[in-house]
Order: C-alpha cells, then structure tokens, then sequence
C-alpha cells in the first residue's frame, strides 16, 4: 500500500510539474506555471533550443486580467490531451503583453496583415525554428465551432504542414509578401491636414446615437476624445463641444463606469456603454481622470468632479502599493465574469427598500433592474446625472460587495503606466493640491524602483529588482508626467530629469530617422495607435513640442519639424485616427504658448490659468512680476492682469464662429 501511495505522489508530481514559468516573476507567466504545457519565457535560451531540436514554435501572448485568455487556458492549457500534443509537435512559449509590448506589436502587426483588421488577446501564433510565422490568429476554442476548428485538430494539421516543407515555405512566402507589402496610401491632390479636416473626420467617426467613437463595441479612445476637445475649443465648434460633453456622460453615467466602486471598465462590449469588459486598467484611469477634470473646468458639472475624486480613491484603494502602482485587476472573480461587479435584482431592490428616492432611481436603472447580464444587474443611469438618493443606494451595494471576492490583481509595477497616473494626479490638483503632493511622493518612489544606475526600467513586480531595460512608452510616459510636475510647482529639476530622459531615448530608439519600440534585436517600429491607450511615439513628439517651448530651443522645434514631416502622409490618410500626432501636429502647427510670471503669480492664478481656452498653454517661472505670454518666436503681450493676458492669448489663437 505504501509503494503504491508513492507511486500515486510520484505520478502526480510528474503531472503537475511546474514548467519553465516557475523561475519567471511576472505575475501573467506565473498563472501558467503549473500547466501541464511545457511552457518557456520568451529568451535567447528559448529560442536556440527551438532550433536545437528544430521544432516549430507555438507563441501564445495575452496578459493577466485578459478574460479569453483565462478561458483559453482553462479549456486548452489546463487540458493534458492538447498538453501532450503542443509538448510533442512544439516548443511552447508564452509571453506577457505588458511585460514585452514589442513583442506583442511585432506579431500584432503580421496579425493586422493577414486577416485584415486589428487583432486582441490571446493572441496564438505557430512558426518556424527561424520565427517564420506559418499561421496566425486569436483565441481557439477546444472544439470545432463555426469559425474555427478545435484546437488538437489544428495542431494536428499545423504539425504535418510543418513536415511539408513545400507547402510550408509557400504558406511562409505569401505571409512574408503580405507583411512586407507596403500600405497603399492614396491621397486626392487637394486634401492635407487641418482644422477642418480633422473636424470632419472626428465627426464621421462619431456615433451620434451612443456618443461615441465607431459602430460596435466602445473603447474609451481617451486620446481621440482629447483631440476632439481641442477643436471644439480651438474652433467654437457647438457640435464638437456637444460630442464631448455626450461622451463624457455617456462613459460615467453607462455600464462603463463602476457606480459603486468608482473607476472605468476597460471597454464595453455592446454600442451603448451597457455592458462592459470588466477588466480595470490602471491606463485606463490615468487617461480619463484629466479628461473628466478639463470636463469639469469647462461645465462645473458636480458628475465630472465625482467621477475624477471616486476613480482617483479606487485606484489608490486596489492598486497602490509602497506609493506606486499595480497594473490592473481582473473581470473575473470565483471563475465567473462580472461577478464581483453586478448585482442580482433582489439585491437591488432591496438596497432601494427604504430609499426616499427609489422611484426615481428605478425609473433611472430602466429594464436593466431586471437583469442585463447573465440575468445579473450592470448598473446603467439612463439619465444625465445621477439620481436623488444615489448615496444612499450607493452605501447599500457597497454592503452587498464588502461580502464578496475581489478579482485578482496584476502587481506587476509598469513604469509607462505609473507614470500615466502620477500625470493624472498633477491635473487633478486643479480640484485639490494633495493630489499633487500625493503625485511628488509617487513620482519619488517610481524614480528610486525604476531608475537606476543611469536607467529607467520599464516593469518588475514588488521585492524584485526590476531587470528589464525601459521601452519607448517609459520614456515617453516619464517624461510627460515630469513637464506636468513643473507645472504644479515649477521645480527646475523636473524640466532637467525630462531633458535627460529625452536624450536617453533619442539614443536608445531613435535610429536612421525611425523611432522603435525597444532598444534590441527586433527592431519593432513604433506605430501611431491610440485606441487602448495614448501612441508612445506620439507622445514623445509631445513632449518634445513641449520642451522647446519651455527651453526656448530651436533645435526641439526642428527635430520635430523632421518627424512629423515623415509622419505627414500617414497623418493626412489618417487624420484623427491618429489623434495623438495629430494634437502634436497641431501644438506644432498652431503653436505652443508659454505663460511665464514668478512662481508666487502662477500658483495664486492656477485655477483662473486652467479656464482658458486655447489648449496649447504652458506655464513657466520666471522672475517676473507680470505676465508675459510668448511663443517660441515672439512675446505678445505683457501685462500685470491675467484676465487681460488670457483674452489675449484667445483673441490670437482662437478661431471663432465655428459651426
């Protein structure tokens, strides 16, 4: 009895041996690392071994809080009959998107040109030795569905295409042609980039009926909507001011927002803002607070400033840690997607029992009080603002969660998205100025974890030195938040650490007149997409725009002049699907304002320096007892009244009239 217990606990360890991933700190890689899949980080170790034994490689790439990957692996990397079949034909490897965007970009992109359209996570990509891609695509199911067949059938058919080399390097050639094929960008003779332009594909791309960008489900587009701000504040445009103000509605008041724990969903999987991925990202609320705060400036709507002060008490609740930031949680909670979010319609009607204001948050809850989700409640106001009685109804749910699990959440310390929130801070400041005391600490404790010896580093997880060298977004996402710094308290060493950076990433990324994503042997280019959050490469031409207008520097203001005349014709093809270049081109285009007095004039007049209209204002200072506003190339006006310097900066570059 004895041997054959052992024999049992022999057996078992074999069966749950813990692969690779066990010595990998990242907290995606080690959900994997008990999978019976022979799994392996992505390294040079990896990839040699793969031509060692000349097996074909299987690349899976997702990251932590992505709920199909979870499924992915549940149904297929759980399951020891596709196991024994990836161990057998490949070699295994995993990667987390967070971790390695560069990685994620490069097959993303070969994604993008075979089927045409973007692709997501999990992303499942099967290659040679020599990381020839041979077939590419998402998440594949068990069993043979209607778009799919199951996944030991296909890896089955992709092992004997793997033997036939004929057919193997055909299918290898057409990918190749496919990938290396240039975009065709055809451009009518009279079409370029300009406030119209850009007005009108904003515009065209807006969805009237829900307020937002594009048919289908709805991502926050935090970077298009900034855009879209601009111009209505450039230009006077009554429609795009109306846009604006619907979308910012629309994402608090809708599915996408969390009523009762505050902050965004990453997305929302219908047209209407109903019903939302319940991933939430730190990204996500990095980028939206500014937007709700600048909603706030311009409206004094009491929802902007709610929303601004509940996602800021989230995020510091579920995701600080040592004054920096976790990266994300999860949509599932117990195995169940949502769960932890919705509600059932008995608990919501009992949370509404002796509440004065229950009519009237039913009626603004709509059908949905019965169940819109897996006959659970996402709450939904169909309203324009919140009901009376909303605090009271609040407190009640926040009892029925205080019961409940929170889903799991992604420590791993990215330094691009802290930097995100440490900015979103300094702008929340205008609201209260501990947040810009709060964003200093932050600032301080992200600079000693991930700034050493000279470097930035782009993510480690906590009790672990950070090992990976920074990538473009850090640098570009570092720098930001350090020129919003100086303009809180206008500490020179700010501006300097920022200048320092830029030289840094100008060295590591930016190579023969092309910024990449990483300084190694792939080579990524960086790419102008926006839609999950802002272009790295966009923000950096940004921040460059920014910092020749603080320095006074002609040689900014030329290299940028040199990049976006290279990003021209991808601009003018893309006009706001680019919005990030875009307002780059237009800080450029337009001009940047610099705003300069003593430190005393510009912290007294923050609030009244926040109302003005044109978006390209800088603050900086000087010892000055007036006002003086510049561009690069002239000073303006001159004045001791700052209602009287910021008439002027709106008489000059504001466009009026606009319909």
């Amino acid at each position: 009895m004895k041997i054959l217990f052992l024999l049992f606990l022999s057996v078992s360890s074999l069966l749950y041996a813990k692969n690779d991933l066990q010595y990998e700190t990242s907290p995606y890689l080690k959900q994997h690392e008990n999978n019976p899949v022979a799994w392996h980080a992505w390294n040079k170790k990896t990839l040699l071994l793969a031509k060692k034994e000349q097996k074909p490689i299987f690349l899976s790439i997702g990251y932590s809080t992505c709920h199909w990957c979870h499924v992915m692996e549940r149904e297929s990397f759980q399951n020891k009959k596709i196991a024994q079949l990836l161990n057998k034909y490949f070699i295994a490897i995993k990667v987390d998107r967070e971790e390695m965007p560069q990685v994620d970009a490069l097959y993303q992109n070969i994604f993008y040109h075979i089927h045409k359209r973007s692709g997501g996570w999990p992303l499942s990509v099967f290659m040679t030795p020599s990381r020839e891609v041979f077939y590419i695509t998402g998440y594949i199911p068990l069993k043979k569905t209607s778009y799919s067949v199951g996944f030991a059938d296909l890896i089955h058919k992709l092992s004997k295409l793997y033997e036939d080399k004929k057919a193997l390097q055909k299918r290898i050639v057409a990918i190749h042609k496919s990938v290396q094929s240039p975009v065709k960008i055809v451009l009518k003779e009279d079409v370029n980039v300009s406030l119209t332009t850009l007005s009108k594909s904003l515009k065209k791309s807006f969805d009237e009926n829900y307020a937002g960008f594009g048919k289908g489900r709805k991502f926050p587009e935090a970077s298009r909507l900034s855009l879209m701000m601009d111009l209505a504040a450039i230009t006077d445009d009554k429609t795009l001011k109306k846009y604006s103000f619907e979308m910012l509605d629309m994402m608090s008041l809708r599915g996408l927002y969390d009523h009762i724990g505050g902050g965004f969903f990453r997305y929302s999987v219908n047209e209407n803002w109903e019903i939302p991925h319940f991933e939430k990202m730190l990204y996500n609320q990095a980028e939206l607070i500014p937007l709700y705060v600048r909603g706030y400036t311009k409206s004094h709507k009491k929802l902007y400033e709610s929303v601004v002060r509940e996602t800021i008490a989230m995020v510091n609740k579920r995701f600080l840690h040592n004054d920096v930031y976790y990266s994300a949680s999860s949509a599932e909670s117990q195995g169940k997607e949502g769960e932890f979010f919705t509600f059932t319609p008995q608990e919501i009607h009992k949370a509404l029992k002796n509440n004065t204001y229950a009519k009237e948050i039913e009626d603004a809850l709509g059908f949905g009080i019965e169940g819109n989700f897996n006959n659970k409640v996402v709450l939904n106001f169909e309203t324009q603002e919140r009901p009376r009685g909303f605090v009271l109804f609040k407190k009640a749910l926040l009892h029925v969660r205080a019961e409940k699990q929170y889903p799991f959440t992604d420590k791993k310390i990215n330094t691009a998205w802290n930097a995100m929130m440490i900015e979103a801070l300094y702008k929340a400041s205008t609201l209260d100025i501990q947040y810009a005391k709060s964003a200093d600490t932050n600032l301080k404790a992200l600079k000693k974890l991930m700034f050493q010896r000279g470097e930035l580093y782009h993510q480690t997880v906590p009790g672990v030195a950070p090992k990976q060298k920074g990538l473009l977004e850090d640098y570009s996402f570092f720098i930001s938040a350090l020129i919003a710094g100086y303009e809180v308290d206008y500490e020179e060493q700010k501006l300097d650490f920022a200048e320092y950076l830029l030289s840094v990433a100008k060295r590591k990324f930016y190579k023969n007149g092309i910024w990449y994503l990483s300084d190694d042997a792939l080579h990524v280019k960086a790419g102008l997409k926006d839609k999950y959050y802002t272009s790295a490469l966009a923000k950096m031409l940004q921040n460059i725009v920014k910092l020749g207008a603080l320095r006074a520097s002609f040689k900014y203001e030329k290299f940028v002049d040199k990049n976006i005349t290279h990003l021209k014709e991808v601009l003018i093809s893309k006009q706001s699907d680019t919005p990030a270049l875009a307002k780059a081109y237009l800080m450029q285009h337009l001009g940047v304002v610099v705003l300069k007095s003593s430190k005393e004039n510009l912290m007294k007049n923050a609030k009244i320096i926040q109302k003005v209209q044109y978006p390209y204002v800088l603050r900086e200072a000087k010892e000055y007892n007036d006002f003086l506003a510049c561009t690069l190339r002239r000073c303006f006006i001159n004045d001791s009244n700052i209602t009287n310097v910021l008439h002027v900066i709106e008489e000059e570059f504001l466009i009026q009239g606009s319909k």
